[in-house]
């Protein structure tokens, strides 16, 4: 995928997760499953509302891809980056905090907006 691209990500192609490419990344290679990752993000709900943002406290978030360490939505979108990537994912309930919401911040059946980019990665 190059800028402007937009694509669903999930397995069965059911719209809940789309990756919109902001900027491509370099290479060609993907971090796969068991893979550790630092990503920065902007967290927003569909009204523009800021919930989060690891860009706002200077330190991308690591974590290891693939084993539910992150909503699932990010599982999916991040492992179809390419390192130096930034994405925009928009991401349905189902696949990101669902009925129940997230910290009095997400409510219970948000869909959320993720502006990341994949800053690096090194397989396990």
């Amino acid at each position: 995928m190059k800028t402007g691209d937009e694509a669903d990500v999930t397995p069965k192609r059911d719209g809940g997760v789309v990756k919109k490419v902001t900027k491509d990344g370099e290479g060609t290679e993907r971090p796969g499953k068991g893979a550790e990752v630092a990503v920065h993000y902007v967290g927003t709900l569909e009204d523009g509302t800021k919930f989060d943002s690891s860009v706002d406290r200077g330190e991308p978030i690591r974590f290891t891809l693939g084993v539910g360490q992150v909503i699932k939505g990010w599982d999916l979108g991040v492992a179809s980056m390419r390192k130096g990537e930034k994405a925009t994912l928009t991401i349905k309930p189902e696949y990101g905090y669902g009925d129940a919401g997230a910290g009095g911040v997400i409510p219970g059946g948000a869909t959320l907006l993720f502006d990341v980019e994949l800053v690096e990665w090194k397989s396990s």
